[in-house]
């Protein structure tokens, strides 16, 4: 779904004031904010706005009148709940979600690849694992087995960061105790300035996660928790972990090693377990934690960055804090992207579920067969009625910033977030936790949550993230780089200590999706080198959330 086109513009002089996404279209979206009465031209139509329209939302091409559908992106996302005259804008007063049938026949959408001649044989520097898989980073996990090692795990962080000066929080305590003793701003200086040489010069950090679940919940619970932090142990940024247990939970020790052992049969990968209910005192956890984490990371400083062909990424892909401008610029940037890489053979991760309702036709056109069709139709279902047995549904995640800024309805959301795919063939689809197991683009079943499905991301492979918004949000994740693409420039000139990468000019007309496509991918490349960190990583955004197998819209 990466050809979004700007198929017809309304103008005033050079400057272009609407869009036409797709020819089938019957509305267009506001690039600036327009009165009432303004006259703009579209395919040679003279339209009048009967509304004031604000820029990122939608008007009218033709009178609607109550239950007409309404066409975005060439795709059902809602239908008239009143009469909307010519011109008029589309709102929650007048537009209610509505979708298509998913009754088409898998593999009925053709592909032609992306030029990629400019990447065939371009590499990146990771760290090659033994089971095969190459890491675009290289961390320690301390991972917590149930919330009552929370604790621990800060009293851990604090010694770590403390031992090695390597605190993420230093510049702002600095600040802090500069401000306390009434020292000017001029005089605070940049809170993220250059630290001494790192003691272990090969290792990217250390990671403590920390999380509320392992016990009190249901057994499912547990066992969809150990299956997740399995997944971040055997990620191939991850060099080892050093896990800490009460004893007495759900989420048993013996879950989690089984866990592992499908992830990781020939136990290539490092992992301390400890037990403070086995343990002689709490000194003594502290102590051998301490121990396992610091000859942990002298054993991942043995490895270095050697060159991966590009086959080897694994893009997941997420959107938060979305906006009218998303589906048109960032959103298809990043699909250009992944179908970019999938044509070098590598993949890419479409998730959050609630975020794709209303283009599932769309979606197992593209399945390469009538399985992973299947499971996808099985997966959106189940979570639906599960959603709907608490008395939600999915017509209910757009948030208040959405609607603002022009994601009237879920369909309308989803057809926009769907692009983040690309138009590639789905060669498989992936329920929560599970890990990723072929090239090409995977469907991952998560919730629309940000930071709980970027989570669930990594949980099954991603070893980077491109994360798009258009009202910007703070989002990293522990063990996989993000990188945040800008729907709109406003919003990467405001926000430039998050955002990594402006699609802005791709709404503007200035640049072209397949131009800054080229660009981005350049990026992620020096990204995934370690040459270049992603603004999360620079700021310590270590996000991580599990997914408690309720509803979460």
């Amino acid at each position: 779904m990466s050809d979004t086109r700007l198929e017809t513009i309304g103008t005033d002089g050079p400057t272009r004031i609407t869009l036409r996404i797709h020819p089938d279209d019957n509305v267009a979206v506001a690039l600036t904010d327009l009165p009432a009465g303004r006259r703009v031209v579209i395919d040679d139509q003279d339209i009048t706005l009967a509304d004031n329209v604000r820029h990122k939302h939608k008007f009218t091409l033709e009178a609607l009148s109550p239950g007409d559908i309404v066409t975005l992106y060439g795709v059902t996302v809602g239908k008239a709940t009143r009469a909307i005259p010519l011109g008029g804008v589309i709102s929650v007063d007048n537009l209610a979600h509505a979708t298509e049938s998913d009754d088409v026949q898998p593999g009925s959408k053709t592909w032609t690849p992306p030029e990629v001649a400019r990447f065939q044989g371009t590499t990146f520097d990771g760290f090659h694992r033994p089971d095969g898989g190459v890491g675009t980073a290289n961390v320690w996990l301390v991972i917590p087995l149930v919330f009552c090692e929370n604790r621990n795990i800060e009293v851990l962080r604090q010694c770590v960061a403390d031992a090695l000066g390597d605190d993420p929080y230093r510049g702002y305590k600095r600040m802090a105790r500069q401000m306390l003793d009434g020292m000017p701003d001029d005089s605070l200086g940049d809170p993220f300035e250059s630290q001494a040489p790192r003691r272990f010069p090969h290792v990217d950090g250390v990671r403590f996660l920390t999380h509320t679940l392992g016990c009190g919940g249901t057994d499912d619970d547990a066992e969809a928790l150990c299956q997740l932090l399995a997944g971040y142990i055997c990620h191939p940024n991850v060099a080892g972990a050093t896990v800490l247990s009460l004893g007495c939970q759900k989420a048993q020790i013996a879950m989690l090693k089984a866990a592992v052992a499908q992830r990781d049969p020939k136990q290539l990968r490092t992992v301390d377990y400890f037990d403070q209910q086995s343990s002689p005192s709490e000194e003594a956890l502290i102590r051998n934690a301490l121990q396992s984490i610091f000859d942990g990371l002298a054993a991942a400083n043995r490895i270095t960055r050697q060159p991966a062909p590009l086959a080897k990424l694994t893009l997941g892909v997420e959107c938060g804090g979305s906006d009218g401008f998303s589906g048109i610029s960032a959103n298809p940037l990043v699909g250009a992207v992944v179908d970019r890489l999938v044509a070098l053979g590598g993949s890419g991760i479409l998730a959050e579920f609630p975020e794709l309702c209303g283009v599932e036709h769309e979606l197992v056109a593209r399945c390469t067969d009538t399985d992973v069709a299947g499971r996808f139709r099985d997966l959106m279902q189940a979570y639906q009625r599960h959603a709907a047995a608490v008395g939600a549904d999915f017509s209910m995640n757009p948030s208040p910033g959405n609607i603002r800024d022009g994601l009237i309805t879920d369909a309308m959301k989803s057809a926009g977030a769907a692009k983040k795919g690309g138009d590639g063939p789905v060669v498989d689809v992936l329920d929560y936790t599970e890990p990723h197991r072929r090239p090409g683009l995977s469907l991952l079943c998560t919730p629309g949550n940000d930071v709980e499905s970027t989570t669930a991301l990594a949980g099954s492979g991603a070893n980077l993230i491109l994360f798009t918004t258009g009202l910007g949000t703070p989002t990293g994740n522990p063990v996989a780089p993000v990188l945040k693409i800008a729907s709109n420039s406003e919003l990467a000139a405001r926000m430039r200590d998050i955002i990594d990468f402006d699609a802005g000019p791709i709404v503007r007309g200035e640049r072209s999706i397949d131009e800054l496509a080229e660009a981005l991918l350049t990026l992620c490349i020096e990204v995934a080198s370690g040459r270049h960190p992603s603004h999360a990583q620079r700021l310590s955004q270590h996000d991580f959330i599990p997914w408690k197998r309720g509803v979460s819209l």
